[in-house]
């Protein structure tokens, strides 16, 4: 499914989880690295008029559906990709990574917060390796000395594979900046998956995220922040939406 923003474009390669299963195993059984973004309407807006941002996307070999609106424009293009959130894809790569004995990183949120991701983690899936955890300060730069210096010591650390919780377009730069330094690491951006385990977020029940209302309990939570991210996302989705039933003609 592939999204057009003026002279660029980004695809969702990667319809559903067996797919994705299936590409990282043979990823780890090679030793290449990889990063996989996680496709929203926020993510088309800021593509829109950032260059770095595209750059990064440029560099990420994955990317998936996260968000309703991308699925159902996938539907509208005869192109149809599931919904695969990266808070959701926690557990299921912890589960993948500790089945091929593979350890893991946490970057981002607080250290606090890590801590007690962690701990989830654990308690979650037993035999997962965490081997190394970092939180960078606060407005560091995702392809600066810091960004170098975490990398170095999370390759240090044997990870072969980091959740990035740094939000948009920070973890999705930083990816791509260890995908370039570091080719045997895996980097799976999160958004703020570490901090709904940890509960320093609280994400919406189940039953919400079920009829697709997701976004209005965030916007609800915290509309300072999200308020205008989501009006944003509002104004470019009739254009995308029309571009899909045109590409189901093609």
């Amino acid at each position: 499914m592939k999204f057009w923003i003026r002279s660029y474009s980004i695809s969702v390669n990667t319809p559903d989880w067996p797919t994705l299963k299936a590409r990282l195993t043979q990823r780890f059984a090679e030793g290449r690295g990889f990063a996989i973004a996680t496709l929203n309407m926020d993510h088309l807006v800021k593509l829109e008029t950032s260059a770095v941002f595209q750059h990064a996307y440029n560099d990420h070999d994955i990317v998936v559906a996260d968000g309703n609106p991308i699925v159902w424009m996938s539907h509208l293009a005869s192109n149809p990709v599931e919904l695969l959130p990266g808070s959701d894809l926690i557990f299921p790569i912890a589960r993948l990574c500790a089945e091929l004995d593979m350890p893991i990183g946490l970057i981002g949120s607080r250290e606090a917060s890590l801590n007690r991701a962690a701990m989830a983690l654990r308690e979650a899936v037993p035999n997962l390796k965490i081997v190394y955890q970092s939180a960078p300060t606060m407005g560091f730069n995702p392809s600066g000395p810091e960004a170098e210096s975490i990398l170095k010591a999370a390759q240090g650390s044997g990870a072969r594979l980091c959740f990035l919780a740094l939000g948009a377009p920070k973890q999705e730069v930083f990816a791509a900046y260890g995908r370039n330094m570091l080719p045997r690491m895996g980097f799976a951006s999160i958004g703020a998956g570490l901090d709904f385990l940890s509960g320093d977020q609280q994400r919406a029940p189940l039953w919400v995220r079920k009829i697709a209302m997701e976004w209005l309990w965030r916007m609800l939570s915290n509309p300072g922040r999200m308020l205008g991210r989501y009006l944003r996302g509002f104004v470019v989705l009739p254009g995308h939406m029309i571009r899909s039933v045109v590409k189901s003609q093609d």
